[in-house]
Order: structure tokens, then C-alpha cells, then sequence
């Protein structure tokens, strides 16, 4: 009974959204009309000064324009009319005579009457009531009304439904939560006292970094509440923050601190499972920031306790648990630690005072390649000729090293050092003969020399005959292929070796076409050098490298083409080089989709040393192709900038799967590098531009187009995902996936509210926003009630009243803002679409929300609309009167 009470009294409310309509119309009908007095009130007093005909003209209007309510205010003018007409009267005798004065009889202003008798229309019962209810809905405050009705209903209800409430237990997380927050503010207190107690702040700022370190320990070893990989990433970044901390503040104490606590974390976070490649992995990113230090502090100690730490657990690793089978892995790391190492003593001579750059940190000078090759020759104990290529390598080293300096008079004593080592290594080398027979390929040879020979002597016939011997250098090549099981060795073998000989002689012969202006004939050379190349090469990979590693393996390969033909492009400036190496930097996104096919994720094995080559060898492509700065360099710049974002992003989405991560930390972890990418368009754009410069700014516009065109879909895709926040509890805004997609939607408005933006979406920006803004509120509510309500996350959820309730409240509350925002700036449109959106809530109530009166989430729908229809009568009861702005219209 109740339900059909609520039923009728809201089909009754259904009429003021009708009235509200009304309302605005007869507002500014009433404006019209006080215009209309105001004009008639003053035309009288100006007329008859200025000339005799003016009396027509006052009575006309008002006796048609009027509505016929003003019939009477009309009346009471005309006795002013007749006045004017004896000067009429004065003028007319000249031109007409007495029939003039006969039309002012009729002129008496009595028509205006007979309208009056109608008005007092026959009043019966039914009108009175009708009049009664349309009087109540528009007149007085309509919006309190119409809340404290709904408000009544939802009461009333109200009254009938008790339950029982318990008692609020703070979980585990919600502590550990709490700590943390606690630590983070010691942490910016610290910070906030850096420059007036140091030494305070210091001690403050490392202990509140332990208590986090603490808190991530107890999360995981105590409670389980986060795996492995989560922990060990956020002690990574505590660490890292804690000695950029104390570079920024120049506290060997603190980087010290934090170095220990780095190289401690995997023993007390440890699993127990055995994996050396994520320990070598952190101990390499610990190492990293000890390089990075040491680029700004010449801090001995921090170099001395990285080193040990360093080879110190990877000798007892190596002693406890290496096998021949682990080489494959093991071996990239143990390069990157000597090349860290090797660099380090270079940048401690450098941040030395200039009088004192001769000190050398012997301990790290001669330690590193010493400790190094013992290591690598436990390594490869069974395998001499290998070892003795290492030696021969590190002589070269640092050989180089030696020699570049040896000039600088400062740095004598670490170049003598090198020179030492260099010569120690070279005895320890043995020659190692090569040889390879790849006759097809000398022909072939022969056959560049032929060609340039006959473009030197301006003949055809030599010309001729160099392109048949490189093609017949092919055939018999190719022939020969029942041989290509034989080879043993990558590179280092007749197939090999064949195939570049074939690849150099048709750059060779394109080379010389090409200087003679003879650009058709270069681009066939070219393209079958090319062809010999690439093809050479890719099936040396094929052949000797595993699925999971050649895909590594064609990465650097591509990298290396890309810059050779961009070096060359550089020198001999050709369209058909700038083209490969933007192929060849486009093939990243394919090849970065294989290595996710091949080991998961594309830095997985060596798909990091891989990528590092890219990146170094495609930096140096760019700068390459930067001197022609035409398209094919702004095509090439623009892909690179989308290529890294889209490598973090599958690397992201590989290790939110790989460490368990609740759906929205990996839909976080996937949107943000694009929300750097998107960042860094709009305000740090000369980063975007480099190092193409000027030349780059055209490709602003398309390169945002592009990023905030991803984010929209991302943005869009994410709606419709649960948005999962574990192992912490889901909060609004606040949890993983909806930061990255508030983010996307501020980012947005702030490239539409820019001049970035192109001309078309300026025109619609605010409509856009706005609904934006309304789908992702709505979005919010739907993800709080599937976490916090227990509501499975599919269309069935609609069903629910605690759905329908949180949809009718935030609904509501935007209508209200709207409503009252409008009328507060006088922003007829915007309350309008507060009261639209009030009136599509009443009829939700009608149509919907009665459905679950009888329960306690129904109830606060009614109870919620009727508070705040009540707010909106005590702040914005009647539309705004000002016209609407320029961009309200918009």
C-alpha cells in the first residue's frame, strides 16, 4: 500500500518538471511586457516635442501589440491621443475642407473593452482545483516543495524499516595503511626541515623510509598481503627515493643507508626459490643508482660497498649454485657489473678537484678486472679459446682507455693503470685463426670493382659485366647451400661470411651510382645489397639462435641497420637510406610483440641488453637523420615516441600478471606511460623535440592527436573493467585504475582548454568534457558498489536497489550542482540541465527506485533526492534572469 501511495504522490510531482518549463517561458514573457510599459511610459513625453504625428503612431501599437491582458493599461493612454489632434486641425484647413473632422468620433478607444467581459470565465469545481494545483507548483518555491514531498515519502518509509547495525572493525590493511601514512608524513616533515635542521631531518627522513621498509616487510613476511614481486618493486623504489634523497642532500650517511638497506632486501624478502636472474636483476638496478651517484658524488665508500656487496654474493652465488647451463644467463650480468665498475673509477677521477684528479681508486681500478675474469674464467674453464678471446677483448678495453687518456695530463696516472692492465690481458691471449672460404663472394667483389671501374672510364660494357658477376656470385652461392648444415660457428663460417661479401659489394656498386647522379641503377644496387644483408644475416639468427633468442637477436640487428644506413645518409645523403632506417626503427612494435610471444615480456633473457642497443644505436639514427630534417626524419622521430611507451606498456601488463597484481594496478601500470608521453607534449615539448628540433614542431599536433586519442580508448576500455585494487582496499578515485583514468580525462581538458588542441574539438569541448565527467562519476559509483556492495561486475548489477541508489544520489547531486551552479552564475543553460537532470531522477524514482521502497537502500534514494531538491530551494528556487555567455552558448 505503501509502494502505491509513493506511486501517486510522485505521477503527481511528474507535472512541475512541465511547470519548470513554464516558469522560464513566463519569466521572460513578463520581461517583454515591462519593456513594452516602460517604452510606452516614455514615448509620450518625447513625441510631441518633435513633431505632430507622432499621436497616430503611440496609438497604434498599443492597441495591437498589447496582449489582452494589458487591455486596460491601454485604455487609460488614449484620452493623451486627443489632445495632439487640434494641431491636425490647424494643418488641414489649408488642404481639405470639413469632412476632416468627422473621423475622430469613432477614434474613442472603447474597443479595448469588450475583451474585459470574457476574463471572469464561468469558475466550476474541477477548474478551481486545477487552478489550485498549478498555483502550488509555480508559484512560491517549487523546488522545496517537490523535495519535501519526495522527502515525506521516503520518511514515511522509512519509519516502517529497522535494522540492525554492527560494530566497525578496522582491518589489518586499513592499520598497515595508517602506518604508512604516518611514515610518509614523517617523511615530508623531514623534508620540510631539510634546510633548518639538517641533521634532524636526515635522521628523520631515514627513519621514516625504514618504517616503510618495515611496513613492506611485515605486509608480506607477516600478514601475506602482498606477493613477492610487489614487494620487492616497492623496497626497489624506497630505495631509489632514498638515494636520490641523499644525492639532493648531499648525504653520504643516507645513500649509504640506503645502499645497505638495497643490497639487504632480497635476504629478507627472499622466497627461497633460487631465481639469479631476479637477483642479478636487482643487484643491477641497485648498481645503476650507484652509477648515477657517482656521477654527481665522488663518495669512495658507496663505490667500495657496491662493489663488494656486488661480486662478493655473486662469487658465493657462483661457488654454490652456478652450472654450465646457467652461463646464458649469468654472463650479461656479469659484463654489466664490469662495465659498471670499469666506468665508476672514470667518474670519481672526474669529480675530483682538478689538482687531485691524479688519485685513483686502485681498489676498484685493478679490483674489477681481476675479480671479473677470475670469475669468468670459472665460467669457461672448458673452453680456452673462448677465454683467451675475453682477455684479448679486455686488453683492447682498456687499451682504448689508455690511449684516450693518456693526452690529459690530469688523468695520467689512471691512463698508465689502463695501459698496465691492456698489456697484463694481451699476454694472457691466445691468436685464435680464423678463416672462412666464401669464393662466390670474392666474384662478387670483383664485380663491384668492374662496375665502379666502368663508371670511372664512362663505359657500359664494364658495368655490364659487374652486374653479371655479382649474379652469378648469387648463383653460386645459392647452389652451394647443401653446405650450410657444415658451418658450426654464427658468422664465422662460408655462408656467413658469403652473404655479407654479396651485401658489401651491392652497397659498394649502389655507393658508386650514386655519386654519378645515377639514382635509378643506385636504388637496385642498394635494395640487393640490402636484400643480401638482412637475409644473410636473419638466417645466421635462425639458424644458431633458440626461438626465444633470436628474437632478441633481430632487434639488434634492426637497430644496426637503422644507424649504419643512417650514418651513411649523413655522408651521402640518399632517400632510400632514410627510408631503411625508419623501416628499420618501425620494426620495433612487431618485433617487441615477438619477444612478448617468446619469453612473455620483451626485456625478459636478453631482450634488455637487446632493447639498450635500440635505444643507444636509434638515438644516434635520429641524430643522423636530423641534417636532412625532411619527412622521413619527422616520421621516424614520431614513431620512436610512440615505440617506447607501447614496450613499457606490454612490460607493464606482463609483470602485473607476472607479480599477481589486482586488475587495476596493471590497468595503472599500462596507462602510464602514455600519460607521461601525453605530459611531456603539452609541457615539456622541447624534450619531444629533440633531436629533430624546429623541424619536429609540425608533428605536434599529429603526435598528440595520436596520444590522447590511445588515452580516450584506454579511458573508454577502462569503464567497462572491475578495476580490482588488492591488495589494498578499494577506494574512490583513489585506487589504482581510476587515478589513471582521472588523470587521462584532466589531461585531456587540458590540451582541449589549450591552443594545442586542433579547431574542430575546440568547438566541442565542453560538451565533451561535461559528458565525460557524468560517465566516469557514474563509472565510479558502479565500481563502489561492485566493491564495496559484493554486486558481481556485469549487467545483472542493475538489478539491485543499492546499485539503483548510488545511481539515483549521484545523479541528484549533479542535478543539484548544476541547478544551483547555474543559477549562481546566471547560466540559463547549465540549470536547465539541472533541472533535466532532477526531472530524468523523479522519473527514475517513478519508473524504478518505487520498486525497492520497501527496503532499506530505496528508502535513502527518496529520502537523498528530497534533501537535496530541499538544498536547491534554499539556494537557486527560480532560473538565472542573465542572458547566456558566449561559452554557455557554446
Amino acid at each position: 500500500m505503501e509502494a502505491l501511495i509513493a506511486l501517486v504522490v510522485l505521477v503527481l510531482l511528474a507535472i512541475p518538471l512541465l511547470l519548470v518549463v513554464a516558469l522560464v517561458m513566463i519569466a521572460g514573457l513578463r520581461r517583454r511586457v515591462a519593456a513594452l510599459e516602460s517604452a510606452l511610459a516614455a514615448e509620450p513625453v518625447a513625441r510631441p516635442v518633435a513633431a505632430a504625428p507622432a499621436p497616430e503612431r503611440l496609438v497604434t501599437p498599443a492597441a495591437s501589440a498589447d496582449p489582452p491582458f494589458l487591455r486596460p493599461v491601454a485604455a487609460a493612454v488614449p484620452p493623451s491621443p486627443q489632445p495632439p489632434q487640434p494641431p491636425l486641425r490647424e494643418a488641414a484647413p489649408t488642404e481639405a475642407p470639413v469632412p476632416r473632422p468627422a473621423a475622430p468620433p469613432p477614434v474613442p478607444v472603447q474597443p479595448p473593452l469588450p475583451p474585459l467581459p470574457p476574463e471572469p470565465a464561468l469558475p466550476n469545481f474541477i477548474e478551481r482545483g486545477v487552478g489550485a494545483v498549478k498555483r502550488w507548483f509555480t508559484e512560491g518555491n517549487v523546488p522545496v516543495k517537490i523535495g519535501m514531498l519526495v522527502l515525506l515519502a521516503g520518511v514515511a518509509a522509512l519509519l516502517k524499516y529497522v535494522s540492525d547495525q554492527g560494530w566497525l572493525v578496522l582491518p589489518i590493511e586499513l592499520r598497515l595503511a595508517g602506518v604508512t601514512v604516518g611514515a610518509l608524513g614523517l617523511l615530508a616533515f623531514g623534508w620540510h626541515q631539510r634546510e633548518r635542521r639538517r641533521l634532524f631531518a636526515l635522521a628523520l627522513q631515514g627513519g621514516a623510509i625504514g618504517v616503510l621498509l618495515l611496513t613492506i616487510f611485515a605486509a608480506f613476511k607477516r600478514f601475506e598481503l602482498l606477493n613477492p614481486g610487489f614487494a620487492f618493486a616497492s623496497s626497489i623504489a624506497l630505495v631509489a627515493g632514498l638515494c636520490v634523497l641523499a644525492v639532493v642532500q648531499n648525504s653520504r650517511t643516507l645513500a649509504v643507508l640506503g645502499i645497505l638497506a638495497g643490497f639487504m632486501a632480497p635476504l629478507w624478502l627472499s622466497t627461497g626459490s633460487g631465481n639469479h636472474v631476479g637477483l642479478f636483476s636487482y643487484y643491477a638496478v641497485l648498481n645503476a643508482g650507484i652509477f648515477a651517484i657517482a656521477w654527481f658524488r665522488p663518495w669512495r665508500a658507496l663505490n667500495l660497498l657496491g662493489f663488494a656487496f656486488t661480486f662478493g654474493i655473486g662469487t658465493f652465488w657462483g661457488v654454490l649454485q652456478y652450472a654450465p647451463d646457467k652461463f646464458s644467463s649469468t654472463e650479461p650480468f656479469l659484463l654489466l657489473f664490469f662495465a659498471f665498475y670499469l666506468l665508476i673509477p672514470l667518474l670519481y677521477a672526474r669529480r675530483q678537484p682538478a689538482g687531485r684528479r691524479d688519485l685513483v681508486d686502485g681498489s676498484l681500478v685493478f679490483g674489477t678486472p681481476l675479480v671479473a675474469f677470475s670469475l669468468q674464467a670459472g665460467m669457461l674453464h672448458e673452453q680456452p679459446m673462448t677465454l683467451a678471446l675475453c682477455a684479448l677483448g679486455l686488453a683492447a678495453i682498456y687499451a682504448v682507455l689508455a690511449r684516450a687518456l693518456i693526452a690529459r695530463a690530469s688523468y695520467t696516472v689512471l691512463a698508465q693503470s689502463h695501459a698496465v692492465l691492456a698489456v697484463g690481458f694481451a699476454t694472457l691471449a691466445v691468436p685464435l685463426a680464423l678463416s672462412a672460404r666464401a669464393t662466390g663472394a670474392v666474384f662478387a667483389l670483383e664485380g663491384a670493382g668492374l662496375a665502379w671501374l666502368g663508371l670511372r672510364q664512362k663505359r657500359w660494357l664494364p658495368q655490364v659485366s659487374g652486374a653479371l658477376l655479382q649474379m652469378g656470385a648469387a648463383f653460386a652461392f645459392v647452389a652451394g647451400g647443401d653446405h650450410w648444415h657444415e658451418d658450426v660457428r654464427f658468422l664465422l663460417n662460408p655462408t656467413a661470411i658469403g652473404a655479407l661479401l654479396l651485401a658489401v659489394a651491392g652497397f659498394a656498386s649502389a655507393w658508386s651510382y650514386q655519386r654519378r647522379e645515377r639514382h635509378e641503377i643506385a636504388l637496385v644496387y642498394y635494395l640487393w645489397g640490402l636484400l643480401w644483408w638482412l637475409g644473410g644475416l636473419v638466417h645466421e639468427i635462425i639458424r644458431f639462435f633458440p626461438y626465444r633468442i633470436e628474437v632478441d637477436a633481430l632487434l639488434v640487428l634492426a637497430a644496426v641497420t637503422a644507424w649504419l644506413a643512417a650514418e651513411m645518409q649523413r655522408r651521402q645523403p640518399a632517400r632510400a637510406l632514410g627510408v631503411t632506417a625508419l623501416a628499420m626503427l618501425a620494426l620495433g612494435f612487431p618485433l617487441a610483440l615477438m619477444q612478448s610471444d617468446a619469453h612473455q615480456q620483451p626485456f625478459a633473457g636478453y631482450g634488455a641488453l637487446a632493447w639498450a642497443a635500440f635505444a643507444v644505436l636509434g638515438v644516434r639514427t635520429l641524430l643522423c637523420l636530423r641534417q636532412g630534417g625532411d619527412t622521413v626524419a619527422r616520421i621516424a622521430q614520431f614513431l620512436w615516441w610512440l615505440l617506447w611507451p607501447s614496450l613499457l606498456s606490454l612490460l607493464a601488463l606482463w609483470g602485473g600478471g607476472e607479480a599477481n597484481l589486482a586488475q587495476g594496478w596493471t590497468t595503472l601500470l599500462v596507462t602510464l606511460p602514455w600519460l607521461l608521453m601525453a605530459a611531456l607534449s603539452l609541457w615539456r615539448w622541447n624534450v619531444l623535440r629533440w633531436p629533430l628540433g624546429v623541424a619536429f614542431d609540425s608533428v605536434r599536433l599529429p603526435l598528440q592527436c595520436v596520444l590522447f586519442g590511445l588515452l580516450s580508448i584506454g579511458w573508454l576500455f577502462g569503464q567497462l573493467l572491475p578495476g580490482d585494487a588488492a591488495p589494498l582496499l578499494w577506494l574512490p578515485v583513489l585506487n589504482p585504475a581510476e587515478i589513471g583514468q582521472w588523470l587521462s580525462l584532466l589531461l585531456l581538458a587540458r590540451w582541449l582548454y589549450s591552443d594545442q588542441a586542433p579547431q574542430a574539438l575546440l568547438k566541442i569541448r565542453l560538451p565533451v568534457l561535461a559528458l565525460a565527467a557524468f560517465i566516469a562519476l557514474t563509472s565510479l559509483v558502479l565500481h563502489g558498489v561492485h566493491q564495496w556492495g559484493g554486486l558481481s561486475w556485469n549487467a545483472s548489477m542493475m538489478r539491485f536497489s543499492l546499485a539503483q541508489t548510488s545511481l539515483t544520489v549521484l545523479w541528484s547531486v549533479l542535478g543539484v550542482i548544476a541547478w544551483v551552479w547555474g543559477s549562481r552564475r546566471g547560466q540559463r543553460v547549465l540549470w536547465m540541465v539541472g533541472a533535466v537532470l532532477m526531472g530524468v531522477v523523479l522519473a527514475k524514482l517513478v519508473l524504478i527506485d518505487r520498486q525497492h521502497l520497501g527496503n532499506l537502500l530505496g528508502i535513502a534514494s527518496f529520502i537523498a533526492y528530497g534533501l537535496l531538491c530541499t538544498v536547491v530551494g534554499y539556494l537557486a528556487p527560480a532560473p538565472p534572469s542573465a542572458a547566456p555567455s558566449v561559452e554557455e552558448k557554446q
